[in-house]
């Protein structure tokens, strides 16, 4: 009686391992770990990863700037009294920046 039990619960932990091993597998922690110790790969890896964040960076604060100064014309041409020549001399001041 004790032994069924016993080899029941073999079975049970073989599979629970095998599972587990397939999991692992599934995940490459073993490339994973590879990764970590070839010091040059990572930094390689990541070199090229700051690269394209900085270069995103660029573009987004580009379009941004370019987004800002269009609405801030569009404010201009409004007229408002108080506010539109306030940003007018922004605008003035960043167009003769940009002309330098």
């Amino acid at each position: 009686m004790q032994d069924k039990e016993e080899r029941e619960i073999l079975k049970t932990l073989e599979n629970k391992v095998a599972e587990l091993s397939m999991a692992m597998e599934k995940v490459k922690i073993a490339e994973y770990v590879e990764y970590l110790n070839n010091t040059w790969r990572m930094l390689y890896t990541n070199f090229i990863a700051g690269i394209a964040r900085g270069l995103g960076m660029a573009v987004g604060f580009t379009i941004l700037g370019a987004l800002l100064i269009y609405l801030l014309r569009q404010i201009v041409l409004l007229n408002l009294p108080l506010i539109g020549d306030f940003i007018a001399e922004i605008v003035q001041l960043v167009n003769e920046s940009l002309s330098k």
